[in-house]
C-alpha cells in the first residue's frame, strides 16, 4: 500500500498582505507561529518593491481558471480552488508529484495569466512559499473541499480547521482561514508559466522560494 498522501491542502497568499511580524500572528519559515511584532513588520514593509497585492474579482477569476487549466495540463485532479483577494486554497491530487512543485508551477501560471491579462509592469503578485498540508484520507480531502468552497464564505467558520492536516517539509501546521471575508467567485481554470519572483514579504503560510516551470 503506498504511504503518498490522497491529496495536498495548497495554500498561498498575495504579495505584502501577510508580512513578517503582522498583528495577526505570522509564521517563520521552519520555525512555526510566531507573535506579532510591530518593528519587524515596518521593517518587512520598507524592504517591499511594490504595492501589497489585492486581486479584484475579474483577477480572481481568471486565477481559478488558470488553476484548473492547469492541473488538467499536468494531469492532476483539482478537487477544489478558491482565489481571494489575498491568498488562494486549492486541494489537490497528484500522484508522485512533489507538493512544492505543484503549487509552484500553480503560482507561476497564475502568474503569467495575471501580468498578460491585467497588469504587464507588476514583478511580484506572491509572497514566497506558501503552506503545504497533507491529506490522508477521503475524509480529509471532503473536509477540505468543504472548506475551500464553502466555509470561506462563512462568517461563522472563517477560523474552522480541517481534519487530518499534517506538518509537510517544514510548513508549519496553521488551519487558520486568512480570508478577509470576501465572497469568491466560482473556482476553476485557464493555462501558462512563468517564475515567481517571491517579495521580502513572508505570510502565514511559509515555505521555499517559488520559481517557474
Amino acid at each position: 500500500m503506498s504511504s503518498d498522501p490522497l491529496g495536498f491542502f495548497l495554500t498561498w497568499v498575495t504579495y505584502g498582505t501577510w508580512l513578517p511580524g503582522d498583528a495577526r500572528g505570522w509564521v517563520e519559515y521552519q520555525r512555526g507561529w510566531q507573535l506579532p511584532d510591530p518593528i519587524r513588520e515596518l521593517e518587512s514593509s520598507a524592504l517591499m518593491t511594490e504595492d501589497a497585492c489585492r486581486l479584484n474579482e475579474d483577477q480572481r477569476l481568471a486565477v481559478e481558471a488558470q488553476l484548473a487549466e492547469t492541473c488538467q495540463h499536468r494531469g492532476w485532479s483539482l478537487h477544489a480552488a478558491n482565489c481571494r483577494t489575498n491568498h488562494v486554497h486549492v486541494v489537490v491530487s497528484a500522484a508522485r508529484t512533489r507538493p512544492k512543485k505543484i503549487r509552484t508551477d500553480l503560482k507561476a501560471w497564475a502568474t503569467r495569466c495575471l501580468k498578460e491579462r491585467f497588469d504587464s509592469t507588476r514583478e511580484n503578485w506572491w509572497a514566497e512559499r506558501g503552506s503545504i498540508r497533507f491529506l490522508n484520507s477521503e475524509e480529509s480531502i471532503a473536509a477540505a473541499v468543504e472548506y475551500v468552497l464553502e466555509a470561506q464564505d462563512r462568517k461563522d467558520q472563517v477560523t474552522r480547521s480541517v481534519p487530518q492536516v499534517t506538518r509537510s517539509e517544514g510548513e508549519s501546521q496553521v488551519t487558520r482561514s486568512v480570508s478577509e471575508g470576501e465572497r469568491s467567485p466560482n473556482a476553476q481554470t485557464r493555462s501558462v508559466s512563468e517564475g515567481e519572483r517571491s517579495p521580502n514579504a513572508q505570510t502565514r503560510s511559509v515555505s521555499e522560494g517559488e520559481r517557474s516551470p
